[in-house]
């Protein structure tokens, strides 16, 4: 925050003469600057230049920013740091004994700790070069220059990897899975325990896996089913075997654009004319059957774990046991929702993310949560607490909801209009044009009063003020202190506590004594 006082005290200089600034108080002169408390979080905020610098202050955590170029966050009780620069061109994130730095998606850097305290640092500039170094196991070292030479670990999917002018040779490996490929993805061959397979793609590929067992976390035995899979003529003809010395077997068979066939006891599905043709499905173990014309186009469901019924794109009703959807004029209207206790929740959209309404509710406590979208009209949201927010443009908010960097990189440039309130404290603010005009309503603290608490003339308990009740809070029986600003700050007014008062110019022109305000009330 040390930008941010620096830069009040520079303002503040300049309209001292007036004494327009007092010790404590809320500064606005927007979108010159602006110095507030927050209002849903315990902090201040800092903001200047429109909407291209702002600082702000929540308990432990700090925040900078120069938008849309610069953010800085930095939270010591949890050792957090995020810093983006041009984002996405360049991020940093750190919390803990963990780093990463990425530079569009492609170049990066990042370290830390494993569970066993080993420091390991890794740098990708992505897909040509890889290394990971670790000081206490060099073991984990690797190092990749694709396509000409490289090993990589637990990095693409795989737990290892190994190349020599890719994609003429590698060796990867998966579990105890060992596949050698030759100018893949042509020519692999595969094994392992129980396990052997080759193929030639895509004309012919042959393998099979015996039954074999493992240990679960409980030490119960578990199986792990076998298989055979065949293909000829990839995709026209395959014929795969799965889960051999389970109870659930299953057999399919595709010809393909003709024919495909599965069963197994749980589930039998036959397909005539592959993929939009004819399909029949029984499936005993969601106790459901279904027949499909042309999928995805015509679809009808009965029975007890799913209903549906679907007339491509005029009309759908789908349900299950915890989920249910419904459109009509796909992707004009849409509506889904999810019963999972002790969550609920319905969203309705139009247009895909046109218009989004979701809402959230907790069935054990009864609180619930609220978010509306209009792309790029508004952003506007009810938390669990109650405390509700409402932003207006929202350009990027709609298209990447749970992306922290878009309200701190991008918000403040495109938010013409931000109203924000308190459920537990009652305030609310208004901005419109960066604090061109700002409007703050909030209830006072009666330790501010000057010359009327406990220590002042008049009735003790009420500190001479004609209060109704002197056992509650004195601003509970006034109407809500005001705070306005408008014009860079040419024009304010204040109620409060103390009374009333205009200013224009940064001039007084006239104040009302706090009696003389509460007894008009």
């Amino acid at each position: 925050m040390a930008i941010g006082r620096y830069l009040k005290i520079l303002v503040c200089f300049g309209f001292a003469f007036a004494g327009v600034v007092r010790a404590q108080d809320d500064f606005v002169v927007g979108p010159l600057y602006s110095d507030f408390k927050l209002t849903l979080s315990p902090g201040r905020r800092v903001e200047a230049v429109g909407p291209f610098f702002y600082s702000q202050q929540v308990e432990s955590e700090q925040q900078i920013g120069f938008p849309p170029l610069f953010s800085w966050t930095r939270d010591p009780d949890l050792n957090l740091t995020e810093l983006d620069l041009g984002y996405p061109l360049i991020s940093f994130r750190r919390y803990g004994g963990e780093y990463r730095l990425q530079i569009y998606q492609l170049l990066s850097w990042a370290g830390g700790r494993s569970q066993k305290e080993d420091a390991t640092h890794r740098f990708t500039l992505f897909p040509i070069y890889f290394q990971q170094r670790n000081a206490q196991d060099p073991s984990q070292d690797y190092t990749a220059l694709v396509p000409f030479y490289g090993h990589l670990k637990k990095r693409l999917m795989r737990d290892d990897i190994q190349f020599v002018l890719f994609p003429f040779y590698s060796v990867t490996s998966k579990k105890d899975v060992v596949t050698h490929n030759y100018l893949f993805p042509f020519y692999h061959e595969r094994y392992r325990n129980q396990l052997i397979g080759r193929q030639f793609w895509p004309f012919y590929g042959k393998e099979s896996k015996g039954v074999t067992y493992r240990t679960n976390q409980l030490e119960k035995t578990e199986i792990i089913g076998g298989h055979e899979r065949f293909f000829a003529g990839f995709p026209i003809y395959t014929h795969n075997k799965e889960g051999l010395g389970t109870d659930n077997p299953s057999d399919t068979l595709g010809v393909i654009p003709f024919y495909v066939r599965q069963r197994s006891p749980k589930r039998d599905s036959t397909t005539y004319g592959w993929p939009m043709g004819y399909t029949v499905i029984d499936d005993a173990q969601q106790k459901y059957q279904e027949r499909d014309l042309f999928w995805p186009l015509f679809v009808k469901a009965w029975g007890e774990g799913k209903t549906e019924t679907r007339i491509f794109p005029f009309y759908n009703h789908a349900r299950n046991e915890s989920i249910e959807s419904d459109w009509y004029l796909w992707p004009a209207y849409k509506v889904n929702y999810m019963h999972a206790p002790p969550l609920e929740r319905k969203r309705t959209r139009i247009l895909f993310l046109l218009y989004s309404d979701t809402v959230e509710r907790n069935t054990n406590s009864l609180a619930s949560k609220r978010r509306v979208e209009m792309w790029p009209l508004f952003s506007a949201r009810r938390d669990m607490n109650g405390d509700r927010r409402l932003q207006v443009l929202s350009i990027l908010e709609p298209l990447f909801p749970n992306n922290k960097s878009i309200p701190r990189d991008f918000a403040p440039v495109y938010s013409l209009w931000r109203w924000e309130r308190n459920a537990k404290t009652g305030d609310s603010s208004q901005s419109f044009l960066w604090n061109f005009y700002r409007r703050e309503q909030h209830k006072a603290d009666p330790r501010s009063v000057g010359g009327h608490g406990a220590g002042g003339s008049g009735n003790r308990q009420t500190g001479g003020l004609p209060y109704k009740d002197p056992i509650k809070d004195p601003c509970e029986q006034l109407d809500d202190c005001k705070k306005i600003s408008f014009l860079f700050g040419l024009i304010q007014y204040n109620s409060d506590l103390e009374g009333r008062w205009w200013r224009v110019c940064y001039f007084p022109i006239g104040r009302t004594c706090a009696g003389a305000a509460a007894s008009t009330h």
